[in-house]
């Protein structure tokens, strides 16, 4: 049985909910903020673009609201099942985000993952700047963790599983050699090797052969 590399985007994917509208909630700029995620899913927005954007919304919120978000968000159905399927047969699972380390973090370490990847937000004097700090996670991002975690690990190309929702998830699920769309925008679902309409993340195992 080979090793496999599974790679999971992260918000309406990994989680039931979107990190940014989370944290805008606090900042009262909700409304804004899923307007302009919508469209960037749906491809409408340049995704770089249009996380600058919604992170400007959130200036001056104090770094407490990192923990309030975390505490609010929701693991997807199948995610530990689907964690354990794969470290049972000896592959990895890895999941990179258009979101925010500061709230992934604490999330990757409770689930056991072996890779995560995600944005990080500026903050001075413990609150935020409304800008995002270092290079931005975007499309191509998630496409270069998919193919370095592979290296790392010793997976073939070959054996990597690429599972998102958004446009922003196109890039990777082009570059694994199995796309799934999980929940996903009609784009995505046109462009993936196999479609899950089931919220449940398990579903993924037997695409690999593999059962938790």
């Amino acid at each position: 049985m080979p090793r496999f590399l599974t790679v999971l985007d992260v918000d309406s994917t990994l989680i039931e909910d979107e990190v940014i509208e989370l944290l805008a909630e606090a900042a009262g700029s909700h409304a804004e903020v899923s307007a302009i995620t919508e469209r960037a899913m749906a491809g409408e927005l340049d995704f770089a673009e249009s996380l600058r954007a919604r992170v400007a919304t959130l200036a001056g919120l104090p770094v407490a609201v990192f923990a309030d978000a975390t505490a609010r968000v929701r693991v997807t159905p199948g995610v530990p099942e689907l964690i354990a399927g794969l470290h049972a047969h000896g592959s990895v699972i890895g999941v990179v985000s258009g979101g925010f380390h500061e709230v992934l973090d604490p999330l990757a370490e409770q689930l056991g993952l072996d890779y995560w990847r995600a944005n990080r937000l500026d903050v001075a004097e413990g609150r935020l700047t409304g800008r995002v700090s270092g290079p931005i996670v975007d499309a191509a991002g998630k496409a270069s963790a998919l193919r370095e975690w592979a290296a790392d690990a010793g997976v073939d190309l070959a054996h990597t599983v690429a599972v998102g929702d958004g446009a922003n998830d196109l890039q990777m699920m082009a570059a694994a050699a199995l796309s799934v769309a999980f929940n996903a925008k009609p784009r995505v679902r046109d462009q993936a090797d196999v479609v899950v309409d089931r919220c449940d993340l398990s579903q993924v195992l037997p695409l690999m052969g593999l059962r938790g």
